[in-house]
């Protein structure tokens, strides 16, 4: 009966943060991250502000938390990408690439997110560059994932591994926060990289 209690708590409180994250969400797409207030998530939810703050302790956690599961979703699309190319390696990283930066581009909140960034409101910068190390390790993995599922005989180890994929997520991160050209040419730039360090025929130019 005890352990009855404790999940229906947990799926309740489950529920809570969804919601809460969704009404957050909804206020930073319409009105940008200094008109997000605490009080206005609460109130849109139907709760007290302070049971937003037992949460999330504060609005920046309440920020990594949107960017978190947001990043969550978009990982969830980049490996049904990358599944869709076991036999080609750059043809994978291609497609992945293009789909991230094309995303990113419509999603609103992202949108949102990297707007405000490059129009000066820096309080969100940091969720998607220093402080974004949860997100960075969690697209490694996917990648990394996909490299060792289908690439175990490319001659790198572990560690060499690790390090390509991470450069390469990094380098997506930065043309997030500030793209320097089209999605479908920075894919091909990045896949034409990978292909130096993998050993695997460059991509058509």
């Amino acid at each position: 009966m005890a352990t009855a209690r404790s999940t229906f708590r947990e799926s309740v409180r489950s529920l809570l943060r969804e919601q809460l994250l969704d009404a957050a969400s909804e206020s930073l797409v319409a009105g940008g991250w200094n008109q997000l207030k605490m009080a206005d998530v609460a109130r849109a939810v139907g709760v007290s502000r302070q049971t937003v703050y037992n949460e999330f302790g504060n609005k920046t956690s309440l920020g990594e938390a949107l960017a978190m599961r947001e990043a969550e979703r978009f990982l969830d699309g980049i490996a049904a990408i990358l599944d869709q190319h076991p036999d080609d390696l750059l043809d994978a990283i291609t497609a992945a690439v293009e789909y991230t930066l094309g995303e990113a581009e419509v999603n609103p909140l992202l949108k949102a997110i990297l707007t405000a960034t490059r129009g000066g409101a820096t309080e969100l910068l940091p969720f998607v560059t220093t402080r974004s190390g949860p997100i960075l390790a969690a697209a490694t993995r996917v990648l990394l994932t996909y490299l060792n599922d289908h690439w175990p005989e490319i001659e790198l180890d572990e560690a060499e591994r690790t390090l390509v994929v991470e450069s390469i997520v990094r380098l997506v991160v930065s043309h997030l926060v500030m793209p320097l050209a089209p999605a479908a040419e920075v894919a091909r730039q990045i896949s034409w990289l990978a292909s130096r360090i993998l050993r695997q025929p460059s991509p058509e130019r």
